[in-house]
């Protein structure tokens, strides 16, 4: 499920889709298709403005499309009804990924789960703190079925929270479409709470590291926990000090004294020039001179001169300047 606009990661995800942003060498939809991809044929939803580039990513793939007819946040099916139209055209059973989540398990024991008990499955997470809780969807579970969920509760009764991974049999796949006709809240969360009093649902608790990338800081989280070290053709000054790990691409100048990492990510053809840079992703044809960037993230062709970045975002083409 990649049809989303990402409002929380804008200016970025204005012109970038979510699921398309690097943790390093890979994006963050290469590593959900290596875990899904053995399971049967893969289809990415996603929306009309993101298509060239998601076709892009796909070639070489065996990867299908599904486009749905919108172009902005304003247009878009939502969740619920772009999962229904996908799940009617297939009238199979299917396991669903949202595309913005990166985790280190692998979904074997899922889909093992999920063909034992031949029922609907969502995955779910402890994330051990009540606060955080209340961002997502909240499980109650006797054993492994699900008596209630509740989306978003001002006072969760649990920190065991849904994590936007799902197996449905073909008849939830029916169900689907009965929901996303309706006046419902169109997000996912809502449809499992809505299922959970009309069929038998059953929860899996993953083991291992999960982040749900919808914010700057949890973007820099996953990219800390997943970046390989990999340094290509690049200038650097024996002055300058990179500071594994990092992913550097191609046509980098590093010049002056430079620290560079950890836990960094710098695009194609960029300058950087007495500056620092930490756990923090720079894109293509960047130039930072005398400048410190710390958790922030620089969208492409921006110039930024004396200045200190502290969990910032900047959009493309800024030009940001503090006097000399």
């Amino acid at each position: 499920m990649a049809g989303g606009y990402a409002t929380r990661l804008w200016p970025i995800t204005k012109t970038k889709a979510k699921p398309l942003l690097p943790v390093g060498k890979k994006k963050i939809i290469d590593i959900i298709y290596e875990k899904v991809g053995n399971f049967g044929p893969v289809i990415i939803s996603t929306n009309r403005r993101f298509e060239p580039e998601f076709r892009k990513w796909a070639n070489g793939k065996d990867v299908e499309l599904f486009i749905e007819e919108s172009t902005r946040e304003e247009e878009k099916l939502g969740a619920v009804r772009a999962l229904a139209e996908v799940a009617s055209v297939l009238n199979d059973e299917v396991l669903v990924v949202a595309g913005d989540n990166l985790f280190s398990f692998t979904l074997d024991e899922f889909v093992s789960f999920y063909r034992e008990k031949k029922k609907p499955l969502t995955g779910l997470y402890d994330v051990k703190d009540l606060e955080m809780a209340k961002r997502y969807g909240v499980a109650e579970l006797e054993n492994s079925k699900i008596v209630k969920f509740t989306e978003k509760p001002a006072n969760p009764q649990s920190t065991i929270v849904g994590v936007g991974i799902y197996a449905f049999p073909v008849s939830v796949c029916e169900m689907l479409s009965e929901y996303a006709g309706g006046e419902r809240a169109d997000n996912v969360g809502d449809f499992i709470s809505w299922l959970c009093q009309r069929d038998e649902l059953y929860g899996y608790t993953f083991q291992g590291n999960w982040y749900d990338i919808g914010s700057p800081d949890s973007y820099i989280m996953a990219l800390r926990s997943v970046i390989e070290n990999s340094v290509e053709a690049v200038e650097v000054d024996e002055a300058a000090k990179i500071i594994e790990p990092v992913t550097i691409e191609r046509g980098v100048r590093i010049i002056g004294r430079s620290i560079v990492g950890p836990y960094t990510y710098i695009g194609r053809n960029c300058l950087i020039k007495n500056s620092d840079i930490c756990e923090s992703v720079v894109f293509d044809s960047v130039v930072l001179k005398r400048t410190k960037v710390w958790r922030s993230i620089i969208d492409e062709n921006c110039e930024i001169r004396n200045i200190d970045l502290s969990g910032s975002i900047v959009g493309a083409h800024a030009k940001i300047q503090r006097g000399e």
